[in-house]
């Protein structure tokens, strides 16, 4: 059974940072990129970062850029997401899903298999 597993959210003060895990596991096809999405309260859910599974290529929402970096180890079929600097804003539920489009991008329309989403709360 295919399954993303999210792990490492928590609450930190602003200008803090925290390392989000995703686990892949169940997958009997090659997805072409691994996403991570965050959905804060009241709004739609939007693309934060996202890494190509081949060869590490990624991508970045400008909103994260700077503050925010993404890597994998396909080894342990991982995906990592250090958030540095973090801001109230970056409050949300964060969520990794995979797609086999083979095009970089952030449009959560071709991503699946969502993971439960782990939460990430920025507040003093």
């Amino acid at each position: 059974q295919e399954q993303l597993v999210e792990s490492g959210g928590g609450l930190v003060q602003p200008g803090g940072s925290l390392r989000l895990s995703c686990a892949a596991s169940g997958f009997t096809w090659d997805y072409f990129a691994i996403g991570w999405f965050r959905q804060a309260p009241g709004k739609e859910r939007e693309g934060v970062s996202c890494i190509r599974r081949a060869d590490g290529s990624t991508l970045y929402a400008d909103s994260v850029k700077g503050r925010f970096t993404i890597s994998r180890d396909n080894a342990k079929s991982t995906v990592y997401l250090q958030m540095n600097n973090l801001q109230p804003e970056d409050t949300a539920v964060y969520y990794c899903a995979v797609t086999r489009l083979p095009t970089m991008t952030l449009a959560k329309i071709v991503f699946g298999s969502w993971g439960q989403g782990t939460q990430v709360t920025v507040s003093s």
